[in-house]
């Protein structure tokens, strides 16, 4: 089998989804790397496979694709038989299931949660001044969807059924950065169904191997 091509940093929260979706199912990858601190992502060429200049940019032989929710369903269905079986599901009810919280995901819990992680982790890397206003009223969004998750996660093992599933792995980049770069992290680990949920996803030994390519992606202290 061919490896097929992740164009990203492995540190973008996208682009970690991808990464561990191919782990879960077995497919060989390469990582090509873009440089976004030169704006490679806005690039000529980039823009030729990725028209909105984003990441990351996936190619499987002769098909190109952007979005990492989409990505994932993808590799899911044409890798259906190798690695984690069931991640998007194996008939009409359960990938509906999947995607009503892939959706959730998706507009739920990232818009606030990316939110906090620009508010609280990266201007202050940058240096520049936290808009305290916004921090509250992402936190107080974040708070109402996790709310929501601490019901459901007491009926069922993961958001979607009683199998992790790409529902579930969707959320390991963003809550992983919650936990470690921001001071927010009691808004997981005070919800007893949520702690016990992400302590089982954050657990699997993909997630474990993108955190490895995090920490060699990060830069060295002198």
């Amino acid at each position: 089998m061919a490896a097929v091509k992740v164009h990203g940093p492995p540190l973008s929260t996208a682009v970690s989804r991808v990464l561990a979706c191919l782990i879960e199912k077995d497919v060989p990858f390469q990582i090509i790397s873009v440089n976004m601190d030169k704006r490679e992502h806005k690039s000529p060429d980039y823009l030729k496979i990725q028209p909105f200049g984003q990441v990351p940019t996936f190619e499987d032989e002769h098909i190109t694709l952007f979005e990492s929710r989409a990505i994932c369903r993808y590799v899911s269905e044409k890798y259906v038989n190798q690695g984690t079986k069931g991640l998007f599901g194996n008939n009409p009810l359960t990938k509906a299931s999947i995607d009503q919280w892939l959706e959730a995901e998706g507009q739920n819990f990232q818009p606030p949660s990316i939110n906090l992680l620009f508010q609280l982790s990266w201007l202050p890397r940058m240096k520049l001044e936290q808009n305290q206003e916004a921090i509250k009223e992402n936190e107080e969004k974040l708070v109402k969807v996790l709310d929501v998750y601490e019901k459901r996660l007491g009926e069922s093992r993961f958001l979607a059924g009683d199998e992790f599933t790409l529902a579930d792995l969707s959320h390991l980049p963003n809550t992983q950065y919650l936990l470690s770069w921001t001071d927010r992290g009691e808004l997981i680990t005070s919800r007893k169904n949520v702690e016990r949920w992400w302590g089982e996803i954050s657990g699997r030994d993909s997630w474990k191997k993108v955190l490895e390519m995090h920490n060699a992606a990060l830069p060295t202290k002198a």
